[in-house]
């Protein structure tokens, strides 16, 4: 599992939201500037984070973007499937992946188990605890 630049950027523009006060709205780009983020970069991952539900996109000359939820009601593995998709260690782990050695193959047991490990993980943080 690779963790893009994209998921990097995405998290860093959660948590400048998460540290503007309660309903203040921020333009793109103050917060393409602010975490030296490309802006049209920044605008298409925001846009899959708007989507989700996990940001409130707002149109205008005052227009820009608050959290929609609180950021201890958002789970780290939320937040990354929300920029990146399906988070996988392999593809031979994926439900719709056929491979024929799939069901007693060692390597694959001990990539279940990784991946399971950090799906717990990035499941009980949340964006909060980043903050």
């Amino acid at each position: 599992m690779v963790l893009t630049k994209a998921c990097a950027y995405g998290v860093f523009g959660v948590l400048y939201l998460v540290k503007q006060p309660k309903g203040r709205i921020v333009s793109l780009s103050e917060i393409a500037r602010a975490e030296d983020i490309p802006e049209k970069f920044l605008a298409k991952i925001f846009q899959n984070l708007t989507r989700s539900g996990l940001i409130r996109s707002y149109r205008g000359a005052r227009g820009g973007f608050s959290m929609a939820r609180t950021a201890n009601r958002i789970t780290l593995k939320e937040l990354l499937e929300a920029i990146q998709g399906p988070l996988c260690f392999a593809k031979c782990l994926e439900e719709l992946e056929d491979c024929p050695k799939k069901d007693n193959c060692e390597l694959r047991k001990v990539l279940r188990k990784a991946q399971d490990g950090t799906m717990k993980i990035l499941t009980q943080n949340t964006v909060a605890d980043l903050v």
